[in-house]
């Protein structure tokens, strides 16, 4: 190793910080590469965990790819495959406090497990370049490696089994049931279904509220000026339905796609605002109705839109249902968002010439 057979190369504990020497633990083999890690997550570790669940520095919360020994572990020693993800890595090492590991880490490029299955990075292509790339059939005899539930969409094992020699083993879908995983090597009903709780949904909105935090500013500044603050605060809820309402109500909206859900949810904000546009004006007839419409046209598609945004994030949909649902609706969601901008303008420069 360069001359540092006696060193090992610690974790990012942060997105900004480096790799760098340290002598927390002895290496058992040298392979080209072995980092090695603790079940300790530090305050470095936390603070990088609340950036990224508020967005920031969207893909830059990842560790290493590669081989890393938790502990002191042997050749007998069990492996556990990880997303790179500095999330998704810290959830699995601090569940594995006391025992002594192997960690396979995929370059998922800085996404979860579930998402990076999705997306193919957390694969069995990737899978398989690492278990070479480390060496690792020359440092465990067995040939065995867990993998998270949530990965299986990436990973075939007879594919893996056929181009390395390794049995893909899947183990429950949360990290902190490994310990009592690990006792049978058997997962029990509860630890292979897939929760998606009020709290679990709720930990997604500063991701995509931060996202959006800058341009409903601006948006809503600009309808302060142009239409008055009952505008202003039509397109701060149109985002709020999106971010906040709809991940808290997602399992009791009917229908099953999310754009759907997300329309359902934001004609119901839109209401409101449509009786205030078109009850309180004194236009015409044609120009007291196309104020109503304006937000039954925009809230509804921009909540869906944000809606549709969240299918990467849970475990209620496909790739294939995905792909179906922005083919299906992004159309209307964009015909009906260009209506409602249309009918504003319209309005507007009818009030300017003087016609209403």
């Amino acid at each position: 190793m360069n001359g540092q057979e006696n060193q090992c190369n610690s974790v990012r504990s942060t997105a900004t910080s480096s790799p760098s020497p340290c002598g927390c633990c002895q290496q058992v083999i040298q392979p080209a590469k072995i980092r090695c890690t603790t079940s300790i997550i530090t305050s470095a570790n936390r603070f990088d965990h609340a950036l990224a669940r508020f967005g920031w520095n969207r893909g830059g919360h990842r560790v290493e790819p590669g081989l890393y020994q938790l502990g002191k572990p042997d050749t007998e020693s069990p492996v556990f495959a990880s997303a790179n993800y500095t999330l998704s890595f810290d959830a699995l090492r601090s569940a594995l406090n006391g025992r002594d590991s192997w960690i396979l880490v995929l370059d998922t490029k800085g996404i979860n497990v579930w998402c990076a299955a999705g997306k193919g990075t957390f694969g069995s292509d990737e899978l398989v370049r690492r278990i070479e790339a480390s060496g690792l059939a020359s440092i465990v005899r067995h040939r065995k490696i867990i993998v998270p539930q949530l990965g299986a969409p990436g990973i075939s094992w007879p594919e893996v089994l056929q181009r390395s020699g390794f049995t893909v083993e899947y183990g429950p879908v949360r990290a902190a049931d490994l310990p009592e995983y690990l006792k049978t090597r058997t997962a029990t009903p509860a630890m292979r279904e897939v929760q998606f709780s009020l709290r679990d949904r709720l930990v997604l909105i500063p991701v995509e509220l931060v996202h959006l935090v800058l341009p409903m500013v601006v948006a809503a500044a600009i309808l302060f000026f142009l239409a008055g603050p009952v505008a202003a605060f039509a397109s701060v809820a149109a985002v709020i339905a999106g971010t906040v309402l709809f991940p808290a109500l997602l399992p009791f909206i009917p229908t099953r796609d999310f754009s759907t859900k997300g329309f359902i949810l934001g004609t119901i904000v839109a209401i409101p605002f449509g009786v205030v546009f078109s009850g309180t004006l004194s236009l015409p007839l044609w120009a007291d109705v196309s104020a109503g419409l304006i937000p039954l046209l925009v809230i509804p598609a921009t909540t869906a839109y944000i809606a549709l945004n969240f299918t990467g994030a849970t475990t209620f949909t496909s790739r294939t249902g995905v792909k179906k649902e922005i083919f299906r609706y992004v159309p209307v969601m964009a015909l009906m968002a260009g209506s409602g901008l249309v009918l504003g303008v319209i309005l507007g420069i009818s009030r300017l010439a003087g016609v209403i």
